[in-house]
């Protein structure tokens, strides 16, 4: 029997509602700029201390307000209810491969975090336990998911990647179609009961599923008690892991006084001429008082493959040893891969950030093998292009 499931009850868009994922930005003014050009975007929902009109009040004293938002959206069209579906989704861009994935509920009970725990999912990264609190709050409120878990299907991704990809050809005209901040187009087909719906779902799930995008939907559907969560569920030939940044908007040392105390950690450090391109593997780059240097933080003889990857150091000794930073300080900012490096640069030049630190993406075969060995990757480590958009699919609770 398969851990992939149709949504019993789902509401899809009928378009204008598509919005990035709510973790995407590196500022919060960001997201409320978008939904006020657009009051209809999922953000207005899943975000709903950052809607203009709810401005200065806290995430949970906004809640209500989403619950409003939500049913003003179905009531006036925005959305579509249909059940017992799947649905196909295809992301496709100038000069790319298309991308597939089919969205789906996925029991939570397969979720697995260490290798003793069994289970099809597998999920791993560290989160921060305040997000994971929010988006439980948020499912309780609305009783509904607005944004997919991304897995990534690592036994049949070759199967399922061309059974999407006819299962697409097949379909016709998408059902919807929404353009993202990169101009992809995203699009999506529905799918009721059927032979086609059978193959699919257990395609889908006949492999482990590795969470590429989504751990804080995931373990929020586990603390809230959820049977199954929301899920995108796509292929190694569709998805590319990008670069995650680190900007640190306060220092509590100088410039100087920071290298000096990299230094007497171990750590090498070479000033570099001001360049656009990413350090390589093993070396990672800072950025402060208009100067760029190349830092090789010292890696533990007798630590893990995961402990010594360029993200775990950064974290250890970068943030914790020298700075002093616990990982969820709010004076550090997490940038995935969709803010290029000179735009890091900048934030640091204007006077919004005192430090840019440039890390190199995990590569697909360190993330394979942490994977594998059921382990957990450092917070805010892998930036999977392209991501499901939130706000196409929604499943309902209950």
């Amino acid at each position: 029997m398969t851990v992939v499931h149709p949504i019993s009850r789902a509401w899809i868009t009928t378009g204008g509602t598509g919005a990035q994922n709510y973790d995407e930005f590196a500022d919060d003014a960001e997201i409320t700029d978008i939904i006020a050009a657009n009051a209809h975007s999922s953000l207005a929902v899943e975000m709903p201390h950052l809607a203009p009109e709810s401005l200065g009040k806290t995430f949970a004293e906004s809640l209500p307000d989403a619950v409003v938002r939500l049913e003003r959206d179905k009531s006036e069209g925005h959305y579509r209810q249909a059940e017992h579906v799947v649905v196909l989704y295809r992301i496709t861009a100038q000069d790319e491969a298309p991308a597939y994935g089919l969205w789906s509920l996925v029991d939570t009970d397969q979720i697995s975090t260490s290798a003793d725990e069994p289970g099809l999912v597998i999920r791993n990264e560290d989160v921060f336990i305040a997000k994971v609190r929010e988006r439980v709050a948020l499912a309780d409120a609305l009783q509904t998911l607005l944004s997919p878990v991304l897995l990534l299907q690592t036994g049949k991704g070759e199967e399922l990647h061309a059974a999407l990809a006819d299962a697409c050809a097949a379909a016709g005209e998408p059902e919807a179609t929404d353009t993202d901040q990169s101009g992809r187009t995203h699009a999506i087909w529905v799918l009721g009961p059927g032979e086609t719906q059978d193959r699919l779902t257990e395609l889908a799930g006949g492999g482990e599923l590795v969470v590429a995008d989504g751990n804080h939907r995931s373990l929020a559907a586990q603390t809230g008690g959820l049977p199954r969560f929301l899920a995108v569920i796509t292929t190694p030939a569709s998805v590319a892991i990008q670069p995650y940044n680190r900007l640190i908007s306060e220092l509590p040392a100088s410039p100087d006084e920071l290298l000096e105390r990299l230094r007497a950690a171990g750590a090498t450090v070479t000033e570099l001429p001001r360049a656009a391109a990413l350090p390589g593997k093993g070396t990672i780059e800072m950025y402060a008082g208009g100067r760029s240097y190349a830092v090789g933080l010292p890696s533990d003889p007798a630590g893990t493959a995961v402990e010594n990857l360029d993200h775990a150091l950064v974290e250890r000794v970068l943030l914790r040893d020298v700075l002093g930073l616990d990982p969820g300080d709010k004076r550090i900012s997490y940038i995935g891969g969709d803010y290029p490096v000179e735009w890091l640069r900048d934030e640091v030049d204007n006077g919004r950030a005192e430090l840019a630190v440039l890390i190199a993406p995990v590569t697909v075969e360190d993330f394979v093998e942490v994977n594998l060995a059921r382990l957990k990757l450092p917070r805010k480590s892998t930036w999977f292009t392209p991501k499901a958009r939130g706000g196409l699919v929604l499943a309902q609770l209950g």
